[in-house]
């Protein structure tokens, strides 16, 4: 690569300042928000790629061809001033500026009031590109002491600093939670906090790359981080914050918000590759719908592994295994008059003897190679096959009618997009771009984005007026506008529980709100009723509560695997749904304001240089502290609770805790350490998932003490209406008052109150 170090300032073009930094490329430094900031390279022949998918402000919707790269749709573009000085040229608007030194090349930013800039690339060579093979590098300048979230569901510990990461994505089944490296997504997202508070930085480039937080040292350079592209285009973001949660809501606004799920999904939901792949699969489905029954289980969505597809062992999208399921239909039926809803596997991949490979063929729509025309071809699953292209219309529109009537028409309710990675190493890999095709390297986690966004609109159009959302493990950023996610295929191990915890946190610091973990792990050994249970335990109080496994001797991981565990295994179901009001609650913020419900405490504590420091624990919204058990052996849990006027009172017995101090409680198994904040008002429900009737918990009524619930039908599509349903909760006079919102709500005859010095939450 060639540095870039010597800009030449060439005027403006709108509210944009343009710089000559060398080998015919021109460089624009924008300032479309008051605290967002834009840097733009175009090289002499013009974008790599001219769109992208990504970028959605305030939820405008990028069509399927992309989003130009030039667009300024969306976005305020406030007017800025320019000045020009000593080698310098400064843009500034009311809340942002950008100091841009001409030799060597570099750019500063600065938040309005403040003398030092939160960002700054290093000062020497901070740009380098490569004409010859399009790769592309960033480097900033780097304090000591700043710490280091987000990049999606990477694995290892909350704070990131020292490391470096692969900007790929693999299906790494049964991956190592603290080391494997890349996983699933590529989301090159960062949040950068320290003296000078928080700021976040995104790379709107979807090629592979690398983001290094300090592993690299270098004494030419000083202390640095970067960003690196092995092609595209370097085209990033500047979030100002100044604070973590600034950065994380102002992110998920760039990139259009989390979808607000229907109710049942945030159910406990179960699968396995094990019940779908058995010979005598719809007999197993009865089986266990008996047995949650028997074993008083709630469960409200039942995900239909990929067995379903079968043709011997190979898997074949779109087509009903009719020895395993004989009637679609019925089975659908008698899932759902248990009240359970039916999620269904698919993949994106048509093996090369697809009994449908001919129509696909045919129509021209699945990803090319560049040279010889044909079907690029990948290795997946079960053997060799050729990705279907959802850059193409005709390619979209055979799978929406696939959905259709090989899915919906039988009774599904979602689609689960998985081994959407796009693993196609072909370097000519050609994709059709809507009639502009592109090389498949610029964009690999487009196609996951695409195929999502596809099998919600297609859910939608069957029911219009409800609330829908997909599930997808591949992706970009831009997913969660349509989808739920999860951390993958995690290992069935214990550390697994300690680094999926981390993991999930920098999951939601990067716009993924709704996530969670396969309950029990998905592949190894079988767990033992100690670490199941402590699983179950753990995964409780995620968005996504899914029991999913493929065990290395086929034992299927199901709520009774080990009879004498059930009542444990219950009573963490009971904590879930007694929370559900709450939890729902959360997510409806989630998606209306950009605020994650499962969060780290540094969030909502980042005074307390303590909390700030734990990564073993994390928020579930404002008021409920969860501290899972991590160690094999454990009986009890020791915990930091952050300074909080008026303390913590245990979420199980109501002893009180001073906040900024360690805490020690009985952890036996079947019991999640869980603690309120003083003050709070939790609503909650039912622990069978049953009943509709409504409690408010209160932890010590503290005057002017404020909540909140939403309550309504769980699956309308109008959840931002004039119809909202809300509930407020106040304390006034040293009495709780129970309020309708001034937009509506549920009835407030039904909630009844207690105090958590009662007994705690169930």
């Amino acid at each position: 690569m060639k540095a870039l170090t010597q800009g030449r300032y060439l005027g403006r073009d709108g509210e944009a300042a343009l710089f000559d930094v060398g080998l015919g490329a021109t460089l624009a430094v924008r300032i479309l928000e008051g605290d967002i900031g834009r840097v733009t390279l175009k090289p002499r022949d013009g974008y790599r790629l001219d769109r992208g998918w990504s970028i959605a402000p305030g939820g405008l919707e990028p069509p399927y061809e992309g989003r130009p790269r030039d667009s300024l749709e969306g976005f305020a573009c406030p007017q800025a001033s320019l000045v020009k000085s000593d080698g310098k040229v400064v843009l500034s608007t009311a809340g942002l500026s950008a100091e841009v030194t001409l030799s060597p090349f570099g750019i500063a930013w600065f938040r309005a009031g403040e003398d030092k800039p939160f960002l700054q690339d290093r000062t020497t060579q901070a740009y380098l590109m490569s004409p010859r093979t399009g790769a592309l590098a960033h480097y900033m300048a780097r304090d000591y002491t700043e710490r280091h979230y987000g990049l999606g569901d990477k694995a290892g510990p909350l704070d990131r600093t020292g490391r470096r990461f692969a900007i790929d994505a693999v299906d790494p089944c049964g991956f190592d939670a603290e080391l494997s490296d890349p996983l699933y997504k590529m989301l090159p997202f960062f949040i950068v906090d320290g003296p000078v508070g928080a700021h976040g930085v995104f790379y709107d480039n979807l090629s592979t790359g690398s983001v290094d937080f300090g592993c690299t040292l270098d004494n030419y350079h000083g202390l640095f981080r970067s960003w690196k592209g092995d092609d595209g285009d370097l085209d990033y973001y500047v979030m100002a914050g100044p604070m973590v949660p600034d950065v994380v809501k102002r992110f998920s606004w760039l990139t259009g918000g989390q979808a607000f799920a229907p109710l049942w999904s945030y159910g406990f939901g179960v699968t396995s590759m094990a019940i779908a792949d058995a010979p005598d699969a719809d007999a197993r489905i009865s089986d266990f719908i008996g047995k949650l029954e028997t074993h008083r289980i709630p469960c409200d969505s039942f995900h239909f592994g990929s067995g379903y597809t079968q043709i011997g062992h190979r898997r074949y999208a779109f087509n009903w295994n009719r020895d395993k399921f004989p009637d679609p239909k019925a089975t659908m039926t008698r899932l759902n008059e248990a009240g359970i809803f039916t999620v269904a596997n698919l993949k994106p991949c048509l093996l090369d003897d697809h009994p449908r490979l001919q129509e696909a063929l045919a129509g021209d729509f699945l990803v090319r190679d560049g040279d010889s025309g044909e079907p690029a071809v990948a290795q997946f699953w079960d053997g060799l096959g050729f990705h279907l292209d959802y850059t193409n219309p005709r390619g979209r529109a055979w799978w929406r009618n696939g959905i259709e009537t090989a899915l919906l028409d039988y009774g599904f309710s979602v689609v689960w997009n998985d081994n959407n990675e796009y693993e196609i190493w072909d370097e000519d890999a050609l994709c059709d771009g809507d009639g502009r095709p592109f090389r498949q390297a610029l964009a690999r986690p487009a196609q996951a984005l695409l195929m999502t966004k596809l099998s919600h609109e297609t859910q939608a159009a069957r029911a219009p007026g409800k609330r829908q959302y997909a599930i997808t493990r591949g992706g970009c950023a831009g997913i969660s506008r349509y989808a739920q996610t999860w951390s993958g295929d995690n290992e069935t191990a214990w550390k697994t529980l300690r680094y999926n915890l981390t993991q999930g946190l920098n999951m939601s610091l990067s716009g993924m709100f709704s996530i969670g973990h396969d309950v029990g792990g998905f592949h190894g050994p079988t767990p033992g009723p100690e670490l199941f249970v402590r699983f179950n335990e753990f995964c409780a109080l995620w968005p996504r509560m899914v029991m999913n496994s493929w065990n290395d001797d086929g034992v299927v991981n199901l709520p009774w695997m080990y009879p004498e565990m059930v009542p444990q295994v219950r009573q963490a179901l009971a904590l879930r749904y007694r929370l559900m009001p709450y939890l729902y609650t959360q997510m409806w913020r989630a998606s209306r304001d950009g605020i994650p419900a499962v969060r780290p405490l540094l969030w909502d504590f980042p005074q307390d240089a303590t909390a700030v420091r734990t990564d073993d624990a994390f928020m579930l919204g404002p008021d409920v502290l969860v501290a899972p058990v991590l160690e094999e052996g454990a009986t009890q849990r020791i915990v930091y609770l952050p300074a909080h006027p008026g303390g913590w009172y245990d979420g199980h017995d109501g002893r009180h805790f001073a906040g900024g101090k360690l805490a020690t409680v009985a952890a036996p198994l079947g019991r999640l350490p869980v603690f309120l904040r003083a003050g709070a008002l939790i609503p909650l429900g039912d622990a069978t998932g049953i009943s509709a009737e409504r409690e408010v918990l209160t932890c010590g009524l503290v005057e002017g003490a404020t909540g909140e619930l939403y309550e309504d039908d769980g699956e309308t599509a109008d959840w931002r209406g004039d119809g909202t349903p809300t509930i407020r909760l106040r304390v006034r006079n040293g009495e709780l008052a129970i309020e309708t919102g001034s937009s509506g709500g549920g009835a407030v005859d039904r909630i009844g109150i207690r105090s958590v010095e009662e007994g705690g939450l169930l």
